[in-house]
């Protein structure tokens, strides 16, 4: 019961106050989740997904997939998901989770994104 009240925990932090920017920092909220340890370990094929605050939980309607390759919403804008940036370990959390940020030009990227658990 613990790690369902833990995750709950988790998924409201995620989906009601993370940042509308895509530049994000761990502030440490996450630290005493039991999953901490397995997000900071996260990787896809561009390196570390960096950590759990980092990412943006996905509702399913804000993503889905075409010709056979991953897309997503975010901030009302569809992206393509690089097919380097998928994160192909189990998702453990449950939601899908993308780890979007900007380049130097602005542009948004995606570093990672793990689709939801059961897809």
């Amino acid at each position: 019961m613990r790690r369902f009240t833990d995750l709950a925990v988790l998924a409201f932090w995620l989906t009601t106050l993370v940042s509308n920017q895509l530049v994000a920092r761990d502030d440490g909220r996450f630290a005493n989740s039991p999953l901490k340890p397995w997000f900071d370990r996260l990787a896809s094929g561009k390196g570390l997904c960096c950590s759990f605050a980092d990412g943006v939980a996905v509702q399913d309607v804000d993503w889905d997939t075409q010709d056979e390759h991953y897309r997503v919403r975010i901030h009302g804008q569809w992206f393509d998901v690089p097919d380097d940036a998928v994160v192909t370990e189990p998702n453990r959390f449950g939601p899908t989770v993308v780890w979007p940020y900007r380049d130097r030009d602005g542009t948004t990227q995606i570093r990672c994104f793990m689709p939801g658990a059961g897809t």
